[in-house]
């Protein structure tokens, strides 16, 4: 029997003094290793595209560059919905991990051949599209299934949700702290094909991790249909559907590639066209088939509310794949002590700083609970678009700075810590948000949707500076990001209490 039925009876105090179910140590450490593998490919990308033929790139500009780390990062966030569908109604949560993990750690292998490969040959581009293509469909299917089930193992108002979010989100960001470490590291020094190969390793060092602890997570993520108590694991039959699945999606993505370069741009433009209201239709059809009553729909329209601020905010905090590490490599003074920092190596500041200051975060909520002042999640969010902001206020002066000379690191280093207690304030809050409010038949739906809303605000991060440039030429990036931050944040504390409200008794 699962966690939250054993702690169903308890009180909120009494709850709030358990520890935490195993089960979300074993979710921890698989996060861990997926985060590793994804934020070391991610540190490397834009690097790795614009780096010279001489040193096996593709020797990109930057536009080019940050327009496919955009298309990357949005379409990564976007197939969540897929994986989650899938999961809810025919997978179930472990076996989607499963194949999410197998496609991601081919995928960084795939980014790994295309460096021995010749520029002018069409098979280094291949690979590339490759790569990317199964790195996207395996974190569809991944990302919203692992997060799903470190909300079942809870009950609905369990005051320990957004703490064991927050504990979990340690784990995504100790693996993110690690990667551009080792997988930078020797991806700018050694060669672009170890960091990648790296992160490729740390993927399917997750999975074994996952498969010899599943048993901690005591039915929850099984197959729909299936009884906790009917085998608490997954069957034979489950990893030979495990492979079938992952051998079809490959053939998908291959098939996807071949076909998409053979047609003309117009007809490329109106399948997308096409796919997007067809995903669309499907996707509220299944969210009006999964939610009924008044309650249940006050909830998911909270859900819907909150996800448009998620584009206020990662479309700034996205900042630090593109702008913020071409800044690192072109417009900071890296020497300390006789030795360059690699660029890269900054994208380890925010992933520690959450290590470090994501367990005083959750304390402070469940503190704050227990004296009746925990702040409603709308609450939260608004402080997080705050902070946001106030980290593109010393970024702006930063980039004025380095208009005549080399800067400092510590400019960076501040920013990424201000935008760290942001994060905190917003991320594994909402995540925590989606599992309380979404109805249990579609809940993974939901989180999709969630991360979908992700999707379009991490493309527009990587399209941004090109279309403030087209837009309007004189605008500083970092000013614009601070003037919509704020924006967002007052817009969100002025319908706070209106969102308290439609979640309907649900903190």
């Amino acid at each position: 029997m699962s966690n939250s039925s054993q702690t169903v009876n308890l009180t909120d105090q009494e709850l709030s003094k358990k520890p935490h179910p195993p089960g979300l140590y074993t979710l921890f450490f698989t996060e861990m290793w997926e985060r590793f593998s994804y934020y070391g490919m991610r540190a490397l990308l834009v690097l790795y595209l614009t780096s010279s033929v001489m040193e096996n790139g593709f020797n990109m500009d930057r536009a080019a560059a940050l327009e496919i780390y955009a298309l990357f990062t949005g379409l990564v966030f976007l197939t969540p919905i897929l994986g989650g569908y899938l999961a809810d109604t025919v997978l179930g949560q472990r076996k989607a991990i499963y194949i999410g993990g197998l496609l991601m750690a081919l995928g960084q292998f795939g980014l790994a051949t295309s460096v021995g490969i010749d520029a002018a040959s069409g098979s280094k581009d291949f690979f590339l599209n490759l790569g990317l293509g199964l790195l996207i469909m395996g974190n569809g299917f991944f990302k919203p299934n692992i997060s799903t089930i470190v909300g079942a193992l809870y009950t609905e108002n369990d005051p320990r949700k957004d703490s064991a979010f927050t504990i979990f989100y340690m784990g995504i960001n100790l693996g993110a702290f690690l990667s551009p470490l080792t997988c930078g590291y020797l991806g700018e020094n050694i060669g672009w094909e170890y960091g990648f190969g790296t992160a490729g390793l740390g993927m399917l060092l997750g999975l074994t991790w996952f498969f010899f602890r599943t048993q901690t997570l005591e039915g929850a993520g099984l197959p729909p249909n299936r009884l906790e108590n009917d085998n608490a694991n997954l069957k034979a039959k489950d990893y030979i559907g495990v492979l079938l699945y992952t051998g079809v999606i490959i053939a998908l993505v291959i098939g996807f590639l071949y076909g998409w370069n053979a047609i003309t741009e117009n007809t490329q433009n109106i399948l997308i066209w096409i796919l997007a209201i067809a995903g669309t239709v499907g996707l509220g059809r299944t969210i009006i088939k999964g939610t009924s009553g008044k309650d249940q729909w006050s909830r998911v329209t909270v859900i819907l509310i909150l996800s448009v601020f998620n584009i206020f905010f990662w479309s700034g905090f996205e900042q630090a794949g593109g702008t913020f590490n071409l800044f690192a490599a072109e417009q900071t003074d890296r020497m300390m002590f006789g030795f360059e920092i690699p660029a890269s190596w900054f994208q380890s500041i925010n992933a520690i700083a959450i290590f470090g200051f994501a367990p005083l975060f959750s304390m402070l909520w469940v503190i704050l609970e227990r004296k009746k002042l925990n702040p409603r999640t709308p609450v939260k969010f608004g402080l997080g678009l705050t902070l946001l902001g106030l980290g593109f206020v010393i970024m702006y002066f930063a980039s004025l700075a380095a208009e005549n000379h080399l800067v400092s690191p510590f400019w960076l280093v501040s920013v990424y810590l201000i935008h760290t207690f942001g994060e905190l304030c917003l991320s594994p809050v909402g995540l925590s948000m989606v599992t309380k409010l979404a109805p249990q038949k579609i809940v993974s739906v939901m989180m999709g949707v969630w991360f979908a809303f992700m999707a379009l605000a991490n493309y527009l991060a990587g399209m941004m500076e090109n279309l403030l440039h087209n837009a309007l030429p004189d605008m500083n990036l970092f000013l614009f990001l601070t003037i919509t931050s704020g924006f967002g944040a007052v817009l969100l504390f002025l319908l706070s209490p209106m969102l308290g409200r439609m979640m309907k008794g649900i903190h």
